[in-house]
């Protein structure tokens, strides 16, 4: 009796040790991510812009605003409400009125308009009734944008995808990556986009997989980076290929490289996608990258709550956001992320 009552208080304090080892790795992300927004709430400039590269841009301030989104902060909340305004405003401010373009100022002018589609489509609904009304007003003419875009003439290889430009004839899978969220958010809240153009943006992402190396390219399946090999993984889990080969593969592809994303050019870009992804696919390729993921890149948290980039990615505000993006994601706040819940059952 004295050795099964032993047994069973060696299991309970285990269980127990478990429960609060797995209470203090969540404390330790969470304060990290609270840490981040602080930062980006206190290093926005009253306008709603950031500085830093492209932080004059809607770009910023989008992903800004998603980032608060993603850890459940919304436009009316006491604490991060006005800087979640203050993002919405300024992108508001920044479109044309005429077409709901968002990329008249800057570089890589449809990733800015891309990314701030996203952005509004994500925070409708949550705002007062003058900014929806504004919202409501915008957001049709930005779809179209981005409609009238892919349906540009190109080559077969590049059809059904977009790049820099709204004129583009060609295409790339890291700007079509952020039109294709964009154009699925909006579809989800009910917005008018065919779903012809989900379709045909899904095959532009199939033809750019390497089923050779199983990561994705950057224009074709022969320019395959690790960057943008999680945005191919997600782009197809939501958009009407949940289980495809391709997935699988390329979440092999991305756990036989993660490690080496701290020395790519656009590391917080490459860590945010691999963690949507692989969040996707779920199971033991989601647990080995988080557990990665977070030992790897709290510690390089700075001291104000920022991450910061270097080259392209060369903003405080960016890479903050993009790191925040990638450790919300099991959060599950933003609505265009959900997955199919079927990943992790056995």
């Amino acid at each position: 009796m004295n050795k099964i009552f032993s047994t069973i208080v060696l299991v309970i304090c285990a269980n127990i040790c478990l429960a609060q080892a797995m209470v203090s790795a969540s404390d330790r992300v969470d304060k990290s991510i609270m840490k981040g927004l602080n930062y980006l709430s206190i290093a926005q400039k009253p306008d709603g812009s950031f500085d830093g590269k492209n932080g004059q841009t809607t770009a910023i301030p989008a992903l800004v605003g998603m980032a608060f989104l993603s850890h459940g902060h919304t436009p009316t909340d006491e604490k991060f409400g006005p800087t979640i305004n203050r993002c919405i405003d300024f992108v508001l401010s920044k479109a044309d009125p005429q077409t709901g373009y968002f990329g008249k100022a800057g570089s890589g002018r449809m990733y800015a308009h891309s990314i701030t589609t996203l952005f509004l489509a994500e925070v409708s609904g949550m705002v007062d009734p003058a900014r929806q009304k504004k919202i409501d007003q915008i957001l049709p003419k930005s779809v179209l944008v981005l409609l009238n875009a892919q349906k540009v003439y190109k080559h077969q290889e590049h059809k059904g995808g977009w790049r820099y430009e709204p004129t583009s004839n060609d295409s790339d899978m890291s700007c079509s990556g952020w039109a294709l969220m964009a154009l699925r958010s909006c579809r989800l809240n009910g917005g008018d986009v065919p779903t012809e153009a989900i379709e045909l943006a899904v095959q532009y992402v199939l033809r750019c997989f390497n089923n050779g190396v199983g990561g994705f390219g950057y224009q074709n399946r022969n320019q395959y980076f690790k960057t943008l090999t999680g945005a191919g993984i997600l782009c197809l889990e939501l958009c009407g290929e949940h289980g495809h080969e391709y997935s699988f593969k390329a979440s092999q592809f991305l756990l036989r490289e993660y490690k080496s994303l701290p020395n790519e050019g656009y590391r917080f870009y490459g860590v945010y996608y691999t963690a949507q992804g692989l969040f996707q696919i779920g199971g033991e390729s989601w647990k080995v990258f988080e557990n990665w993921m977070y030992n790897h890149w709290i510690p390089k948290q700075a001291s104000d709550g920022s991450w910061r980039g270097s080259g392209e990615e060369d903003s405080k505000a960016y890479a903050t956001s993009m790191m925040i993006l990638a450790f919300t994601v099991p959060y599950r706040q933003l609505p265009i992320y959900q997955r199919d819940e079927t990943v992790d059952e056995e």
